[in-house]
């Protein structure tokens, strides 16, 4: 919708319903006569280094996609009035939910036009079956030895090829396995990078306060208390800048510790809060 030529007196809906349906039968065609094309291509530039005529359909896709919109940008680039307002990312994420909740483009109908594409456009049937049969016995007899078949992955909805399964095994997010970081917990592939980052209790974490250490992140508490002395030196560090010798502070610091009946100063887990309960423990050993 971005980058094609709308119409100010339509909704977006309808316009992207056009656009959907000008483009199938755009890469439709294209795709009709892509093998007569390739050849004569392939023939006036056998000559020519570096011209070669895509193997992968996903790049010859790719190429009718970038052609058709082509074809559906004006000379100067017009668009229509919504995509031109001030609020226009926010009704663009609108449309967007609105097209995905009344199936503006069913998964199966994407899948039956990328079914037909892929027939039309693999030369060498690298990436589709061409086998054909006439009744359904003789196909399921072909489906167990077929060499495209369905992932084995719970939820992942490809047809691969038997030469690509362990490429596409290795790389599938619905592949179940067990947590990196050694956690007793499967999970899916597409869950690894969160639960290892934001869930797993293990997963290793620097010091807030700046000292050499790393440990897993449920220790972090008892990291501070242990290390409570050096934590409150960096921060009587930054507090007093100036006029106090290192033993001052090393001093102070224990002076803090023992005032802290209420053990606040160990329940500090970053150094903002612990400088904030340094500053009132000092106020309050002053007026006491």
């Amino acid at each position: 919708m971005d980058g094609t030529t709308g119409d100010p007196f339509r909704s977006p809906s309808t316009v992207a319903v056009d656009l959907r349906r000008d483009m199938v039968d755009y890469i439709t065609q294209r795709s009709d006569s892509f093998i007569a094309d390739a050849l004569i291509e392939s023939e006036a530039n056998q000559d020519v280094p570096g011209v070669e005529v895509p193997d992968d359909p996903f790049d010859t896709v790719s190429i009718f996609m970038d052609d058709f919109a082509s074809t559906k940008r004006n000379i100067i680039g017009h668009v229509s009035g919504w995509l031109l307002t001030d609020s226009r990312n926010d009704k663009i994420d609108d449309f967007v939910q609105e097209m995905e909740a009344t199936k503006f483009w069913p998964l199966e109908r994407r899948e039956a036009v990328a079914e037909l594409l892929l027939k039309n456009i693999n030369l060498k049937t690298r990436f589709h079956c061409p086998e054909k049969y006439e009744n359904e016995e003789r196909l399921e007899d072909h489906k167990a030895q077929c060499s495209f078949r369905h992932c084995a992955n719970d939820g992942c909805r490809a047809r691969v090829s038997v030469r690509c399964v362990k490429d596409h095994d290795a790389a599938c997010v619905y592949k179940l396995l067990q947590c990196e970081q050694g956690y007793d917990k499967r999970l899916l592939r597409r869950d690894m990078d969160r639960h290892c980052i934001t869930i797993y209790p293990m997963r290793p974490i620097k010091c807030p306060f700046g000292c050499d250490s790393s440990f897993p992140d449920r220790d972090l508490e008892r990291h501070c208390t242990e290390f409570l002395q050096p934590h409150l030196l960096m921060v009587l560090k930054t507090i007093h800048k100036k006029g106090r010798s290192e033993q001052d502070l090393k001093d102070l610091a224990q002076k803090l510790e023992k005032f802290d009946g209420d053990g606040k100063l160990a329940k500090a887990l970053d150094a903002r809060p612990l400088t904030n309960v340094v500053k009132d423990l000092e106020a309050k050993m002053k007026g006491g």
